[in-house]
């Protein structure tokens, strides 16, 4: 089953309403499971640049209060994950410029800024609260990261650090390195494969490890 979760862009509001959507999202799924059929248990959220910055952010903050929020009628049930797919999101804001990329980040209109509010290096402590690589902790969901060696808009270091990080911790992070990939293109069915094993492993118990390797572009 599919859930696609709708949360505020920064024309809206600020960090950290967008994580608490998210959560809010979660717990709605929760509460209503049996009604459709769904299994509370293995919930595994994938996104996208932005999106995979959100996911990312859902798997390191498991149990985490500061982040929950209060939206809905269903704050008695968990916000957690079971397992993150997470395609080029950003990971750690403060060090994006120093990474290379097409745009400045640090710039008062990036993206980064809108979400925090305000440029973000006159906003570190927004900026690292809204930095999945600052939540990294023991016990975090499994994740499967997928990155471009060419993507100009999120560092492909970005993935890189965040893996290692996840992987410090003892939490299964694997890397899919997309040779001469770009944000979001060059992507070609391996990826898809490699996604689809990832889940089946871990949401439903089958054979196999997915490991860090680096795959071609299209291929």
């Amino acid at each position: 089953a599919g859930v696609s979760i709708g949360y505020r862009l920064t024309d809206e509001a600020h960090w950290p309403a967008q994580i608490h959507d998210c959560k809010a999202a979660i717990r709605w799924i929760r509460a209503h499971a049996k009604e459709y059929g769904l299994d509370p248990d293995r919930i595994a959220v994938w996104g996208a640049s932005a999106g995979g910055h959100l996911v990312a952010m859902l798997g390191v903050s498991n149990g985490d209060e500061a982040l929950e929020g209060e939206l809905g009628p269903h704050t008695g049930f968990s916000s957690d994950v079971a397992c993150v797919v997470n395609f080029f999101g950003p990971a750690q804001l403060l060090q994006m410029d120093e990474e290379g990329g097409s745009i400045r980040h640090s710039a008062p209109n990036s993206p980064e800024s809108l979400l925090v509010g305000g440029p973000i290096h006159e906003n570190p402590e927004e900026a690292r609260n809204a930095s999945p690589w600052f939540h990294v902790s023991k016990g975090d969901a499994p994740m499967l990261l997928v990155h471009g060696t060419e993507d100009r808009l999120v560092p492909y270091s970005q993935s890189v650090k965040l893996s290692s990080k996840l992987s410090e911790v003892g939490t299964s992070a694997p890397l899919l390195t997309v040779e001469h990939g770009g944000h979001g293109q060059g992507f070609g069915p391996t990826v898809e494969k490699e996604v689809l094993q990832f889940l089946g492993q871990q949401l439903l118990g089958k054979s196999g490890k997915t490991v860090s390797r680096t795959i071609g572009r299209g291929e």
